[in-house]
């Protein structure tokens, strides 16, 4: 092993918060047994941790001890205070950050800013990695630095695969590798990963492979009657929750280069989805197909450190009715529930041979940024980023009232953001650290006119969007201000206010038809009702201030208390109100119903957000029969308004809480879990939310690791415990589901039942 001895100089601060994360450094700069990725530095100078705290931090031990309960990569942070996921595929969950989800987050997996291309959001960020090609994880809440953020509002979530090992010097070249599988009971969920790299000292080059399969999973009980799926489809239990299966693989090829102390990697990586339910939306995903190329460059100088990355991604996305849906829609050119009858097409005998929806996404970034050392005091971290976003989101004719043409719903839709950004640190005494820093976003928005499926669909509503003036352009800033006062080594307090903005995305923007057909394929909130974009949406601006108490014992080892209170108001919050003109479905009844599924526009109003995250640890004790035990914990609570209407925010977590007892004993570690959550009462009436109760659920962790093998062993709900989760949507997985009176409103999507599961990896 190398070692560089480095004086204690500003200089080794700044390598020791290269790119604002010690977690990303790790992975750099850190060795192992037997492979090195960069050269290790020894610090002898006294440091301090980057602003600001993380919320959660996740290296690959961590990880490796949940992937085999899970193919959903969003839910390895559930057990992150403040964080909560909105229920949606098998392995597409939507991570929330103190009430604020999916586009109001800055999600980064391998450094590129990743966009849903989907009207319901099937393909968030998070699906694009599997949880067996996880290094690490970070989530950073509410006043995120403006080096991390841009685009969002409520946090930013870094989610990275491994980085490249190489061959120590002398010691030969480096071959390793990762074989494992896993079984889980309900939904009979199977799947396997493989990992190979072979190292020289300055080239590396790696491959890793996953896939994933799961039947529809079980609730704790009951929650519907048995009985086909639908006319012609398959037989459902009662707790058998319908269009929850799934299938998946992905695959990556990286290639490293190291000389010194710079690193260049390319990183290729393809995806398929064949299929994959979705029990909160009307239409399923039959087809992601996602090929990415990132090409990054890390390096260290005399004056500081500098991070480069271009990356593209394409994806071509389908979706259609799944096994549990109904294909053939419609019956003998009988108007449906939105009046459409249409023609009788050759051998069709009046029906449409299913609803498919088509769309292409590609998106393509550029970023740069520098940490340069201005003194041995202060770090002045500047950069800047360029994204450029098109899509294109199209139906075909299937007959019915859809016919004869394809139906445009963003055609040649774009995207683009500009921006630049400067950050100073300082560390002005041993206790106090602050942290400033501005961010400015040109956000670029365009669209095609569109057309309908015929001259008469949705006229007046094609004829308004074509007419008008579709190119917008926002000027959005960022501020960030954070301090941090350690008055000794077992306490530290932290608290900052920031201004984020996000521009609308393309969906809220330019989805342009009042049909009732067409508004229920715009959902991104599992809620059942259908939307319809706005041309004069606005930037959401959030003020968010916040302070976090951290004690703890001296080696941060025996015990630690974190306590976070927050307080976020957004300006121009884009929400929704009722629709009562346009298609046949914006009637003055849509206005008061209280009892079904609405029509919603989205539109520009206010939404105060405030609440508490707790989290907590101790060692409560070490015998030499029973090992080592600790406890830790975390508490959350977020309260949603919109001041405006007066209505509650929709999909807010209610309280909840997660205790844990940990028992380590050789090779064994073992854990006790409780899971905690109240009911939710205070609920959108906009969106006619529905009322979920309290729970509480009991989970066992056990893994055992000898030489080169580990085997994880689980049961999640222990008791087969019923309960609807409060974010997991309305049930839409069965049945006729885009009529408009077919479905069932006031069925919510259950929580899994008791799964028994067991995971087996294997190292080389």
């Amino acid at each position: 092993m190398n070692v560089i001895d480095v004086k204690p100089t500003r200089l080794t601060l700044a390598l020791a918060m290269a790119f604002c994360a010690p977690a990303a450094l790790a992975q750099v700069v850190a060795g192992s047994e037997t492979a090195s990725k960069l050269d290790e530095i020894v610090v002898s100078a006294p440091g301090f941790a980057p602003l600001p705290q993380t919320r959660g931090q996740m290296n690959q031990t961590d990880v490796a001890g949940k992937r085999t309960g899970t193919s959903d990569t969003a839910s390895l942070l559930k057990d992150v205070e403040g964080v909560s996921l909105y229920g949606a595929g098998g392995v597409s969950s939507l991570p929330a950050i103190r009430g604020l989800a999916d586009d109001r987050l800055r999600i980064k997996v391998d450094g590129m800013d990743l966009i849903s291309a989907c009207g319901n959001h099937m393909n968030p960020p998070l699906s694009y990695i599997d949880p067996s090609n996880v290094s690490s994880v970070q989530v950073f809440a509410g006043i995120t630095p403006v080096s991390l953020g841009g685009d969002s509002i409520g946090g930013t979530i870094l989610v990275d695969s491994p980085d490249p090992e190489f061959a120590r010097p002398g010691e030969g070249n480096l071959l390793k590798g990762e074989i494992g599988a896993f079984y889980r009971s309900n939904g009979d969920a199977t799947g396997a990963n493989l990992s190979a790299s072979f190292a020289n000292e300055s080239l590396s080059v790696s491959y890793r492979g996953s896939t994933a399969k799961a039947d529809n999973y079980e609730a704790g009980g009951d929650f519907k009657a048995a009985g086909l799926a639908a006319a012609g489809r398959g037989w459902l239990d009662g707790d058998e929750v319908g269009s929850s299966a799934y299938e998946t693989s992905n695959q990556s090829l990286a290639m490293g280069y190291r000389h010194e102390n710079h690193l260049v990697e390319l990183k290729l990586g393809v995806q398929d989805i064949p299929e994959q339910g979705w029990p909160n939306q009307r239409m399923d995903m039959t087809g992601n197909h996602s090929e990415q190329v990132n090409l990054s460059y890390k390096g260290t100088f005399d004056w500081g450190a500098l991070e480069a990355r271009a990356y593209n991604e394409t994806t071509r996305h389908e979706m259609q009715f799944g096994d549990d849906k109904l294909y053939w829609y419609g019956p003998n050119n009988v108007p449906n529930s939105d009046g459409i009858a249409g023609p009788i097409l050759p051998g069709m005998n009046g029906r449409a041979a299913g609803m498919p929806m088509d769309t292409k996404g590609n998106n393509t970034g550029v970023s740069l940024k520098g940490d340069l050392v201005l003194s041995e005091r202060d770090i002045l971290r500047v950069g800047g980023d360029v994204q450029q976003y098109r899509l294109d989101d199209w139906w075909e004719a299937s007959g019915k009232g859809m016919s004869p043409n394809t139906f445009w719903n963003i055609r040649n839709g774009e995207r683009d953001r500009f921006a630049v950004f400067a950050e100073w640190e300082a560390a002005w005494t041993p206790q106090w650290l602050t942290q400033f820093g501005l961010r400015h976003e040109t956000v670029s928005m365009d669209a095609d006119t569109v057309q309908g499926y015929s001259p008469t669909f949705s006229a007046t509503d094609e004829a308004a969007f074509n007419a008008a003036d579709r190119s917008k352009t926002d000027q959005n800033l960022d501020v960030a201000a954070l301090a941090r006062y350690a008055p000794s080594s077992t306490q530290s307090y932290e608290f900052g206010y920031a201004q984020k903005t996000r521009s609308p995305n393309l969906y809220e923007r330019y989805a342009w038809s009042t049909n009732g057909m067409a508004m229920r394929m715009i959902n991104m909130a599992g809620d059942g009702n259908g939307y319809v974009g706005n041309l004069d949406l606005k930037p959401e601006v959030a003020h968010t201030v916040s302070a976090t108490a951290d004690w703890h014992d001296a080696n941060r080892a025996t015990w630690g208390l974190k306590v976070t209170p927050y307080f976020t108001y957004v300006d121009n919050y884009i929400d929704a109100e009722r629709c009562s003109s346009g298609g046949a479905s914006c009637t003055a009844a849509n206005l008061t119903r209280t009892d079904g599924f609405v029509y919603l526009r989205f539109v520009n109003e206010s939404a105060r957000l405030y609440g508490v995250d707790v989290a907590g640890h101790m060692l409560l004790g070490t015998t030499q029969a029973m090992g080592v035990f600790a406890g830790k914990g975390s508490l959350s609570y977020v309260r949603g308004k919109n001041p405006t209407t007066g209505d509650n925010l929709y999909n807010m977590m209610p309280l909840n809480a997660r205790l844990a007892l940990e028992q380590k004993l050789g090779n064994w570690t073992n854990t006790v879990e409780l899971e905690l959550v109240a009911d939710k009462d205070k609920v959108s009436a906009t969106r006619n939310e529905v009322e979920t109760a309290g729970y509480g659920l009991l989970h066992l962790r056990s893994s055992y690791e000898w030489k080169q093998l580990r085997f994880d062993v689980g049961v999640e709900n222990v008791f087969d415990r019923f309960y609807n989760h409060p974010l997991g949507g309305a049930y839409l997985g069965q049945g006729k589901t885009m009529s408009g009176t077919d479905v069932a409103w006031g069925t919510l999507v259950p929580g899994v039942g008791r799964s028994i599961y067991a995971g087996v990896t294997v190292t080389f």
